[in-house]
């Protein structure tokens, strides 16, 4: 390679670090075996090295050519490994003399070699391999010393302190190359990281001007199309205007998307945490977001639960932005059906909420694996079904954001092409005893229709100034305000209004901030310090379109006695006028209370979403007293026959299927749940609940459907399946235990590790007479039913660590075996008397009392419950089988 190639190679910043440092390792190693060739040459002793280094130069500058030419500088890297350090060193190490020789000095640039130019897992082992073959090559030497070639010569001595002097000069050029190379990546570095930040501050600068310069024409829009629904007009153009009104306040809501994102990617995102009206927010929210919904017909129908707090500490405008993209998107992704919220709160310590908002709808819905990128910044799933949909691919990832600001989550469950629903959880201190109350929005607002105006107050004696260098911005403040008889003062600019102020006396100012020649808070100080100016103590709020967290603070440092953003509707500027009018000179028309604080909450309050759901299989054979008393829901299992497939006790009961197993020619299987239809029973769950826990049969039997319910979890993110290990009633009694747990408030985690422990004091067994059924379902061998009925014992099956075994058997009459088998189980040590259930297949009315009389006899039970077992059940052990479950107190 010439010099200006090789020069091109080492700093051409488009080529990895390590590959430049393995192109200079390849020109130091043929310098070096280069020079130490020659002087070999001179030694009689060693003339004989001299070729395998000749051989090894040439073969080291063909990798260095192959691999600058081909940018394959891995493998060249690679390869030059394995040569030098296992051909050449064992060789130089044994002809120039082992320990005594040069060999160790090539060990020691063989292993800076590798340190140098090989990276990961690939190094490591170079490392391990060298180490293992200097021990090898060090033994083999001591215990063999006749190998090596004895030498006595000065030439000896100088070619190995030049060979010292060589290597440690190439590896002193390499660790500078190497550093010189890492400061200039680090300038390199420093100097792209001062341009993305200068980049991020005209970003930043961009997307502040232009929610500046968007906000101020919206505020005229929404302002003079407020005045049009006080007019007395029709109710086409009051429609027209309702639809202007919703779309420029979606306008908004994207316009803070796009601000918002600037400032979580420059770090400069807080949140404005203050009391709030959660009735006011979702009455603004659900009127924003109705007549889309209703163009598209879609039902719309919002449940908020009466106990949530009247009042909430929390960041208003956030947490309806959060929403209203959610429920957008809702909107958006659903062709026909419906869309819901609900509402709902936990009380947690302290005063604490968490309130609880679902948005549910029958849209596309999302494939599972593209959940995980849901909340990425720009970027849309699906995109060959979505690209006809509007939309930024911010509004997600900035609810993300701000539920991680607020110590909240996002929960998202979703069946493709089936819909989605979304769970945002935001934990908000109360700052009142008061609750919500119910509400019937029906009765309270007629959607799609405009609101009558009402006059709050009046104020004629009241005189204000508004400040602003937009004619129609002044001309939105005066219009708003008309009905108040207030006299209006107007400025369009700070010089002008302190020619005002310093001759008149203003009750109030409303000042408006990016001004030419002097800004609003410029303005703000000079009135306040103005010599012999009439209103150094009037009421300054500023009304400016600058929105944003910082820009408050920064104004309520300046001073100013209030701060509105633009656009601003006229409820909102006459309650800031009522707030800092002298009470002498308003004349109240309306409630004085509502000015302050008006709750327009027309929401209505359905059946409060269960916080956990307990669902369980069909063959965990629960009485329907307990599944109504624990609230359990359940999952069917199936059984096929030559007639067909069955749904477990709703299509078939258990007498149909011991009448067909009569039939010895004739099969029946049972069968679980495919995915597909336990993602559709948890979505159906979860519509009324925020999570569900499933205990799902011992995933070691078989057929169990333990496997498809965990895989059809994962569309959902609050839905949990437990493995019970036990099957039949074993599982429901599992199943009423987690139910107990989540009525008392407990927590998920808590719930499942309470489980662990159940698994193991729970206690499932059956006596059966034979066990050819159960050989029929493939689950224990046909030998071993062949033994059992060879030698007329009645097996007792029972449950250990999750797999079906036989764990007892008892030889004579049957209801002598039936008494030992009770009486055994009634011997469990701790046993808990609060219930047992004795499930069966096959028995009649008198050998169930028989039962229940020898159990009442031993042990006293709270509940004694007779299940019959479910088809599946019967179809696996077969008519005369019972079984008695229950459980032990933990120890």
């Amino acid at each position: 390679m010439k010099r200006r190639k090789i020069n091109d190679i080492l700093y051409d910043n488009s080529i990895d670090i390590r590959d430049r440092v393995f192109i200079l390792n390849i020109i130091n190693l043929v310098v070096i075996l280069t020079l130490t060739t020659l002087e070999i040459l001179s030694i009689k002793d060693l003339r004989m090295e001299s070729l395998s280094s000749v051989v090894m130069i040439l073969v080291f500058i063909f990798i260095g050519l192959y691999s600058a030419r081909t940018k394959h500088f891995e493998f060249g890297s690679t390869l030059t490994t394995f040569i030098l350090g296992f051909i050449y060193w064992p060789v130089t190490f044994i002809n120039a003399g082992g320990v005594s020789g040069v060999g160790t000095l090539w060990f020691v640039f063989c292993m800076f070699f590798i340190g140098t130019t090989l990276s990961g897992k690939k190094r490591v082992i170079f490392f391990i391999a060298q180490d293992l073959e200097a021990v090898f090559m060090f033994l083999f030497t001591f215990y063999n010393p006749e190998v090596l070639p004895s030498f006595d010569s000065l030439r000896l001595y100088i070619y190995s302190f030049t060979t010292l002097v060589l290597i440690c000069s190439a590896i002193v050029i390499m660790i500078s190359f190497e550093n010189k190379l890492y400061i200039e990546a680090d300038k390199i570095a420093k100097q792209q990281n001062e341009e993305i930040e200068g980049l991020n501050q005209a970003q930043n600068r961009f997307f502040s001007s232009m929610s500046h310069e968007i906000r101020t024409p919206i505020n005229t829009i929404i302002g003079l199309n407020e005045m049009i629904l006080r007019e007395d007009i029709s109710d086409e153009v009051a429609s027209d205007a309702v639809n202007i009104r919703v779309a420029g306040k979606l306008l908004l809501n994207l316009i803070n998307d796009i601000l918002d994102m600037s400032k979580f990617q420059a770090g400069d995102m807080r949140l404005l945490v203050e009391p709030y009206s959660p009735g006011n927010m979702l009455s603004d929210l659900v009127g924003m977001l109705w007549i889309r919904a209703k163009e598209k017909n879609l039902e719309f129908s919002v449940n908020v639960a009466p106990d949530i707090p009247a009042e909430l500490m929390g960041d208003e405008v956030r947490i309806k932005q959060i929403l209203m993209n959610i429920l957008n998107n809702a909107i958006k992704y659903t062709k026909e059906g419906s869309i819901s919220l609900s509402v709902e709160c936990e009380a947690q310590e302290d005063g604490v909420y968490n309130i609880i908002y679902t948005v549910s709808d029958t849209g596309m819905g999302i494939k599972k694996e593209d959940i995980p990128y849901l909340f990425t910044a720009f970027k849309r799933v699906d995109e060959s079904n979505t690209k006809h949909i509007e939309g930024t691919g911010l509004g997600l990832s900035i609810v993300k954001q701000f539920l991680e600001l607020m110590g909240g989550k996002v929960t998202v469950n979703s069946v493709y092409t089936k819909g989605s629903t979304f769970i945002i959880e935001i934990p908000q201190k109360a700052t009142t005893d008061k609750q919500i109350g119910e509400y019937d929005y029906e009765k309270k607002h007629k959607l799609g229709k405009r609101t009558n105006y009402k006059q709050k107050f009046e104020a004629p004696k009241a005189k204000l100034l508004v400040v602003d260098d937009n004619e129609a911005n002044i001309l939105v403040v005066t219009k708003l305000l008309r009905d108040t008889k207030v006299q209006i003062d107007t400025a369009k600019s700070g010089m002008e209004a302190l020619e005002k102020t310093l001759e008149n006396k203003y009750d109030l100012i409303f000042m408006d901030h990016l001004m030419p020649e002097m800004d609003g808070i410029e303005c703000y100080e000079k009135i306040r310090e103005q010599t012999g100016g009439k209103s150094r103590e009037s009421k300054i709020v500023i009304l400016t379109a600058n929105a944003g967290e910082e820009n408050r603070q920064l104004y309520a440092d300046t001073g100013f006695d209030g701060y509105l953003v633009k656009p601003i509707s006229g409820e909102e500027l006459e309650n800031e006028v009522y707030r800092h009018l002298p009470r002498e000179i308003v004349n109240v028309v309306g409630d004085s209370d509502e000015i302050a604080k008006e709750t327009v909450s027309w929401m209505k309050s359905d059946k409060k979403k269960k916080r956990i759901a307990i669902t369980t299989d069909s063959i965990a054979d629960l009485p329907e007293e307990v599944i109504k008393k624990y609230d359990i829901v359940t999952i069917p299992h199936k059984v096929r026959t030559d007639a067909g497939t069955f749904k477990d006790g709703i299509e078939i009961n258990t007498a149909g299927v011991l009448a067909y197993l009569k039939n010895t020619d004739k099969t029946m299987l049972p069968l679980s749940p495919d995915v597909s239809e336990h993602e559709n029973f948890f979505a159906d769950q979860l519509t009324i609940a925020n999570n569900v826990i499933h205990i799902a049969v011992s995933k070691d039997i078989e057929n169990s459907g333990y496997e498809s319910a965990l895989e059809a979890a994962n569309s959902f993110e609050n839905v949990t399946v437990v493995n019970s290990e036990h099957l039949s009633s074993g599982q429901g009694l599992m199943a009423a235990y987690a139910s107990r747990l989540a009525s008392a408030g407990m927590s998920i985690p808590d719930i499942i590790d309470r489980l662990e422990v159940m698994k193991k004091c729970t206690h499932t067994s059956f006596m059966v007479d034979t066990l050819d059924y159960l050989a029929r379902a493939n689950q224990v061998s046909a030998r071993r039913a062949n033994l059992v009925r060879a030698f007329m014992v009645r097996p007792v099956v029972v449950m250990k660590n999750g797999v079906m075994k036989i764990g007892r058997v008892y030889i004579g009459e049957r209801e002598n075996s039936w008494k030992k088998y009770i009486d055994h189980c009634l011997a469990t040590p701790h046993l808990n008397t609060t219930m047992i259930i004795v499930t069966y297949v096959g028995l009649t009315k008198k050998e169930l009392e028989w039962i229940r009389k020898r159990i009442e006899r031993k042990v006293k039970f709270d509940t004694l419950y007779f299940q019959e077992a479910s088809p599946a059940i019967a179809v696996n052990c077969g008519p005369g089988t019972f079984g008695l479950l229950l459980f032990s107190d933990p120890e």
